[in-house]
């Protein structure tokens, strides 16, 4: 693909995050539908589905031979080599409570591989953007990861996912021994800011299990266009875009929050099974 092609994916998909940007900032706090998913703290609005419709209108009438994969309407020509992948409102449980911690994601793939990536803030109003190749940026200016060298000095962010109530004791132990091998662990409540965060140094690194590709595909270019790592659990690199555990960080400290974690998940594996 060249470079021009990549401009004008990105160019749409910033246009898209700000539309439903605007829709969102006028809306925070007093959506007029609140359903449950998954689980009961698994939300989704009516702010969440014109989003998502918003995003995906403009996307389809810029490239119609492209396939859309949004959380909320599932997918569409799914044999594309250009797979769209759309979460129109991260951060719904925040966004519900009006506090503003929660965001668009648009990332593109290209036959499997993340090339795109936007986040948008609109509370802040915060843009976060990329292409494969081209390094990332924040309101267009360039950004890098952060220079911590040891976990003992970083700040870290974690999500609790809605399995987190039917295993609460593995999702502790592991937030405890972050917790007390770090300066601290954040629950921003959006792995989509919690990302972006780690790409403009704010964080020092983020992990969570269960995530979905649509909480993910902008924040790994991101993450990785800004000097960062993002791997599974097993500090493997992510081959494609599924449901499972990621650790971002900004390299160097990459290592050992794998370590610290891994102990903790098999700590608690053997307890289970005793």
């Amino acid at each position: 693909m060249s470079k021009s092609s990549l401009h004008r994916y990105l160019s749409v998909a910033v246009e898209a995050a700000r539309r439903a940007g605007r829709l969102q900032a006028r809306a925070v706090g007093r959506p007029a539908l609140v359903e449950t998913k998954r689980s009961p703290v698994d939300l989704v609005t009516d702010v969440d589905r014109r989003s998502e419709r918003l995003i995906c209108d403009l996307i389809i009438r810029s490239f119609p031979t492209h396939g859309i994969h949004g959380e909320e309407q599932g997918r569409s020509n799914p044999r594309a080599a250009y797979q769209w992948i759309i979460d129109p409102l991260d951060g719904t449980m925040n966004f519900v409570h009006g506090t503003p911690w929660f965001a668009v994601s648009i990332g593109l793939t290209h036959e499997g591989r993340p090339i795109l990536g936007v986040i948008y803030d609109p509370m802040q109003d915060e843009l976060f953007a990329t292409v494969s190749g081209e390094g990332a940026t924040l309101n267009g200016q360039r950004i890098h990861v952060s220079r911590t060298r040891h976990l003992s000095r970083s700040l870290l962010s974690t999500g609790f996912s809605p399995g987190f109530r039917k295993d609460p004791t593995t999702y502790l132990r592991c937030f405890d021994v972050m917790e007390r091998r770090s300066h601290g662990v954040r629950r921003i409540g959006s792995t989509a800011v919690s990302l972006a965060y780690v790409a403009c140094g704010r964080l020092d690194g983020f992990y969570e299990r269960e995530l979905w590709p649509w909480d993910i595909a902008a924040g790994i270019v991101l993450v990785q266009e800004a000097g960062g790592r993002i791997t599974d659990l097993h500090g493997r690199a992510l081959q494609r875009l599924e449901h499972g555990a990621i650790v971002a960080s900004n390299g160097p400290i990459h290592r050992e929050i794998i370590k610290m974690l891994n102990g903790q998940l098999r700590s608690s594996k053997a307890s289970a099974s005793t």
